[in-house]
């Protein structure tokens, strides 16, 4: 087993002798190596520094795959659980409001709450139109999802990333666009993290490219395509 969890270089080392991550790999050894039917794994790596952290969930996906014992494992990193899991429950308050594969709870949330806590969504309180477009901040976005209901509040998903930003205004009529202002904007190195406060004053998290540099204080009109703009369960 110490072998299997690449410890064996380390066998004769007391455990005060070991980094982090090495502990951590000793305890998940010491778990294997009994055989159980069900591994249970509560916040395994929160003691863990960022790279230690990325480190960990790969090597706890490889030792699954080659052990293939059932895992329970509770966290609250979304990475940790999109890189480990074959199936995520997420929950709120108890009560599990979707079950899934990753791809599915991070394209198609259900609930409000389940867009919120998976991948970075904007949730926009909307009007609806008709079946698929809403009215938002003044403007008609088109959407998918599920079937509106004209006049009924609705929320509406979209991801950060999926925004598509620019200082030039949409043709006259166009569909899925907002005007706002650039309220906010932090350089990430592979990212610009920005908010931007629409004419309703609700505000939006958009993600983009290093070289796109918007200064606070500029009007700039948002892109929010139909096909990722998804209407959620009503609460």
């Amino acid at each position: 087993i110490l072998s299997t969890a690449r410890l064996e270089a380390l066998a004769e080392r007391y455990p005060g002798e070991l980094s982090g991550g090495q502990q951590q790999r000793v305890s998940l050894a010491r778990a294997l190596v009994v055989e159980p039917e069900t591994l249970l794994l509560d916040e395994p790596l929160s003691n863990l520094d960022a790279n230690l952290r990325e480190e960990m969930r790969f090597e706890i996906r490889r030792l699954h795959d080659q052990y293939r014992y059932t895992t329970v494992y509770v966290t609250h990193d979304q990475a940790e659980a999109m890189t480990t899991a074959d199936l995520i429950a997420v929950m709120n308050k108890g009560r599990v409001e979707q079950l899934g594969p990753p791809e599915e709870i991070y394209a198609r949330p259900r609930s409000e709450f389940v867009a919120r806590f998976i991948g970075g969504s904007n949730v926009l309180a909307a009007t609806a139109l008709d079946e698929t477009r809403v009215s938002v901040a003044g403007s008609v976005l088109r959407t998918t999802g599920r079937k509106l209901v004209a006049g009924r509040p609705v929320a509406v998903s979209v991801r950060q990333h999926e925004v598509e930003m620019t200082g030039e205004a949409p043709p006259s009529g166009a569909e899925n666009r907002l005007h706002g202002v650039v309220t906010r904007q932090v350089f990430l190195g592979s990212t610009r993290d920005y908010t931007v406060t629409l004419d309703d004053k609700a505000e939006l998290r958009v993600t983009a490219p290093p070289a796109q540099n918007m200064e606070p204080g500029r009007s700039v009109w948002l892109h929010l395509p139909a096909e990722q703009c998804r209407a959620l369960a009503e609460e």
